[in-house]
């Protein structure tokens, strides 16, 4: 019962909100995912914990894990030479992470600034590591905007973890990062409120797809400046 109740839930969290339909089509998905890389990240959470510490959560969104259906697809669209630091800000349970260290990448950043759920993407990293031993990894609980970028991060990943505010400041470190070290750059978005805010920037959209109606995601890219130019 303990490992079924967090399907339970998150089906009935995922009726109400948006349609029965789209919950069973998800839940299908989850079933699949958890067992194919042997994770526990199912579920919703609406910060109560983290609100009781004393953490300010005004400007964030309910924790919702990204779909396996949505993140398998967007890995087989970034080149397959370009995996090396994959950053997640908002990183939940981890998701994202373990499934991005299945598809190449060997150096795992992930940034959330709820113990908790940091906790919980550490378990889950844990056993990732286990089926793959040479990856490297560290989760930083800390509020996402007075986090430095780190300068080696190629891919980027978001699954609207935080409203506009937060959004504008989180792409001002990034613009910083990319300025001490030009590089290709890839933003993985999911759920891209704020694209507006990287494409005012200098990212161009490579990549859409958009499933059962409100399953939405985008890859942009902005490109290190060309030696030639």
């Amino acid at each position: 019962m303990k490992k079924t109740f967090p399907y339970i839930q998150y089906f009935f969290y995922l009726g109400f909100n948006w349609s029965w339909k789209i919950a069973f089509f998800i839940l299908s998905h989850e079933i699949k995912g958890e067992r194919k890389y042997g994770i526990h990240t199912t579920g919703s959470d609406e910060l109560k914990k983290t609100k009781a510490a004393g953490v300010d959560i005004s400007h964030a969104t309910v924790y919702m894990p990204a779909s396996y259906l949505l993140l398998e697809e967007i890995f087989t669209k970034l080149p397959t030479d370009r995996r090396n630091h994959f950053l997640d800000i908002g990183s939940g349970k981890g998701r994202a992470l373990c499934v991005a260290a299945h598809n190449g990448f060997k150096k795992l950043t992930g940034i959330d600034f709820s113990k908790q759920l940091c906790d919980a993407a550490e378990a889950n990293l844990q056993l990732t590591k286990a089926q793959i031993p040479v990856l490297q990894y560290s989760l930083i609980n800390q509020d996402a905007v007075s986090v430095e970028i780190p300068d080696d991060a190629d891919c980027i990943f978001f699954f609207n973890p935080f409203d506009q505010f937060i959004m504008q400041a989180v792409v001002k470190n990034i613009q910083e990062s990319f300025k001490k070290n030009p590089r290709d750059l890839y933003v993985i978005y999911l759920n891209p409120l704020y694209k507006q805010e990287f494409l005012g920037k200098g990212f161009k959209e490579i990549f859409y797809t958009c499933k059962m109606k409100y399953m939405e995601a985008v890859i942009l890219l902005k490109m290190a400046p060309s030696l030639n130019a």
